[in-house]
């Protein structure tokens, strides 16, 4: 059994995508008090997106004995800081207008973990720059959005109308979507082979 640690839309698409049949269950932890606790330690944004997505995993392998569990996550980071997913339409425009004409890095972490066994593990970044977009440019994108945009770290997506706000983009694609699928592809074929096969079949 294959089960996603996570209720991102995003990732769920990619993995159904590449024709893999699983589970989706969101993990039950406090991500912001891992993150503060992580980042007092002293941990950057990769840091925290692999702590994050290795607690996600493990919350949901205690519940499923036996399951390959995929633990995913992404921090945006702006310089040392660390933005998170906007609460409404006006946050996410002061998000956008922080990111303007700024280079940001986004960091994605995955994880397998089966039981209470790390499989494997790897940390993707990806460095994406705003343009000095206007006034007009952000808010006509975010009209554009919708409410999708609520769900996405910074205030944007990059496979919606939020790429019109982009001068440049270094890294790869899954990565900026929040899941460096072909690691984790060659994970399953390495770790899990009888899932890939399950799915084939």
């Amino acid at each position: 059994m294959l089960i996603l640690a996570s209720a991102s839309a995003a990732r769920k698409t990619l993995l159904t995508q590449a024709g893999l049949g699983f589970s989706a269950y969101p993990a039950d932890i406090d991500e912001r008090a891992l993150e503060s606790a992580a980042h007092e330690a002293g941990a950057d944004g990769r840091d925290v997106a692999l702590l994050l997505a290795k607690a996600k995993a493990a919350n949901v392998a205690r519940a499923h004995p036996g399951a390959f569990v995929i633990g995913a996550d992404q921090t945006l980071a702006l310089g040392t800081e660390l933005l998170h997913k906007p609460v409404n339409r006006a946050d996410a425009a002061l998000q956008l207008d922080r990111l303007k004409g700024k280079t940001h890095r986004l960091h994605a972490a995955v994880t397998l973990v089966q039981d209470d066994l790390l499989l494997w593990s790897d940390v993707q970044s990806a460095e994406l720059t705003m343009r000095e977009f206007s006034d007009d440019d952000r808010d006509d994108v975010l009209a554009r959005e919708g409410e999708g945009i609520l769900s996405s770290v910074g205030g944007y997506r990059l496979e919606g109308p939020s790429i019109r706000l982009f001068e440049a983009i270094s890294g790869d694609y899954f990565t900026i979507l929040g899941l460096p699928l072909l690691p984790l592809l060659a994970a399953l074929r390495e770790f899990a082979p009888e899932v890939l096969k399950d799915q084939t079949a």
